[in-house]
């Protein structure tokens, strides 16, 4: 099983970036193993440095590129699927690349991305493995000399040159595993046999045979190199790590049609068509928005929802609220597009509770005149429940899922809590949410007023155990569907909502949960603080974030 940063599993060659996928957290493979640091600069090689989601290394870097023309470097998917909404080609937002240079944060040529190409995505039916591979377009030109690609399918045995900045050993937190200056090694293409997680084709299996000398994490995009006519021609792209230690190299010479075509000018694929996801906040296992109740003024500090099983720290415990206690919490908040509009601290967490309802309330660093100056979306919070029937959109940081309320559950249970008058979803459409959903905005038609947020799905068909709730009728009677998901109201919270965003549990019409426990009340969701209980984020390759 690969296991790197990224597509191919929980991987390595980029943190996120390089192989992100969303991004899956996982520890970095071992690292370039072999290498030495390289004596003389190649023009055509750069460093990609996207700037969200910035790479955890202070140089910026994320990935490897390779130029092909003043205007195009070539690299791996993964590292292009750093834009939010995993689209396959588009505009993307402050990406950068530093080319012929030992050094990635200074000398060389810098330019700006302003477009993106991939050849495959983990949603195509051709697969991705094999076609992990991308062209980016540049503003401006460089005058870096560009590289050919290979004239065909390297052999087994041929000699080949592999480089890049990836980490020089597994401590992520240790600046010393992340080289500023270029690294290089000599190997060889290995028999496709010798790499077990090879795809069906399409792919190089490239280092020496014990592992000894491979690829590293955040070497994704980075070229293996042949010798043709006494110049050096790029044979393979990084795209992942294989079980056996040495690496696995999409094959860029099976597709320099594709190359050649966007190059040229003559097949150029169109831009996906990007939702538009404005306002998700992302925290990070989770999904938040901004709201306003009537109550709210201007000068007021703004108000973040999501979760109660989504705070930091210890979670609500069954029966009981959390209640105006400190709080320590960053987030952006997206534009259209997925990218950062601004980021808010969230400085105090007013309210969270999973009995009768799994909801929490933040209070931000930013009032609602200055979110507005900042141009990041606020959206209203309902004040009327939503019915069986209503149609909802669920707003995820990188998609938007159409929904539907198909029915108001009385009871909704889960590994011992309860929560009351929960929306279930219509199965049908598009509307699947996934771990990592969590505390999704629910929004009415128009796309400016939250009415719920979700909350949690069964995934195994279990009847009321973890990640599989099940409901309880008026009745008693207790039905469990895999698949079902769920959301949970937010008008109660409007009625405990006072001027300067202040919460009062005694406020008239306010039926939350207090801070005393009520042992009339079923118990919880279960999971960790961050975020692996119900609705918990598991993201999936090539989803960033």
């Amino acid at each position: 099983m690969r296991k790197w940063i990224g597509p191919r599993a929980a991987a390595v060659l980029t943190t996120g970036v390089a192989v992100t996928a969303t991004v899956m957290a996982a520890p970095p493979a071992q690292a370039i193993v072999g290498g030495t640091e390289s004596t003389h600069a190649y023009s055509f090689m750069g460093s990609f440095q996207p700037s969200y989601p910035a790479p955890p290394r202070p140089d910026g870097h994320g990935c490897g590129v390779e130029v092909l023309a003043p205007q195009w470097v070539l690299t791996a998917s993964h590292c292009a699927g750093r834009n939010p909404t995993n689209a396959k080609a588009g505009v993307p937002k402050g990406w950068k690349v530093r080319v012929g240079s030992l050094d990635t944060t200074s000398g060389g040529e810098v330019a700006e991305v302003d477009h993106y190409y991939r050849l495959a995505t983990s949603k195509d039916e051709g697969g991705f493995w094999g076609r992990d591979m991308a062209l980016m377009h540049l503003r401006t030109p460089v005058r870096a000399k560009p590289v050919r690609i290979a004239s065909a399918t390297p052999a087994d045995n041929t000699p080949v040159r592999i480089m890049g900045w990836g980490m020089t050993c597994d401590d992520s937190t240790n600046p010393a595993c992340f080289p500023e200056r270029l690294r290089q090694a000599d190997t060889v293409v290995q028999p496709i046999s010798t790499c077990p997680s090879h795809a069906a084709s399409g792919e190089l299996c490239i280092g020496s045979a014990d592992g000894s000398v491979a690829a590293s994490n955040m070497d994704s995009g980075g070229p293996a190199l042949v010798r043709e006519n006494g110049q050096w021609a790029v044979a393979g792209v990084v795209s992942g790590p294989d079980e056996s230690g040495k690496t696995l190299y999409t094959d860029v010479t099976r597709h320099a049609d594709w190359i050649n075509g966007i190059i040229s000018g003559a097949n150029v694929p169109r831009d996906d068509q990007v939702p538009n996801v404005e306002g998700a906040a992302d925290l990070g296992d989770c999904v938040g928005s901004v709201v306003s109740t009537p109550a709210s003024r201007p000068r007021d500090p703004a108000l973040l929802l999501t979760n109660g099983h989504c705070v930091q720290g210890q979670r609500p415990a069954p029966g009981v609220a959390l209640v105006d206690q400190p709080a320590d919490r960053v987030a952006p908040i997206a534009d259209r597009q997925g990218y950062p509009q601004t980021t808010v601290r969230a400085e105090r967490l007013l309210y969270a509770t999973m009995t009768g309802t799994d909801i929490a309330l933040y209070r931000l660093d930013k009032t609602y005149a200055q979110l507005k100056a900042e141009g990041a979306k606020v959206f209203h919070l309902a004040s009327t429940p939503v019915r069986a029937g209503d149609p909802l959109t669920m707003a995820y940081t990188g998609g938007r899922l159409n929904c539907t309320a198909e029915a108001v559950v009385p009871h909704l249970r889960e590994g011992g809590y309860q929560e009351d008058d929960s929306i279930r979803y219509a199965t049908t459409g598009d509307c699947a949410p996934w771990h990592g959903t969590s505390g999704s905005a629910l929004l009415a038609p128009g796309g400016a007023t939250v009415v719920g947020i979700h909350n949690t799905h069964n995934d195994a068909g279990e009847q009321c155990t973890d990640d599989n709730p099940c409901e309880v009728g008026s009745d008693g009677a207790v039905t469990s569907v895999q698949g079902r998901a769920y959301g949970q109201q937010v008008y109660v919270l409007t009625a405990c909502l006072t001027e300067g965003s202040e919460l009062d549990l005694s406020h008239q019409g306010c039926t939350l949960t207090s801070a005393t426990p009520r042992p009339d009340r079923h118990g919880s969701h279960s999971g960790d603080h961050n975020g692996n209980g119900p609705g918990a984020h598991k993201r999936s390759p090539d989803q960033h974030h």
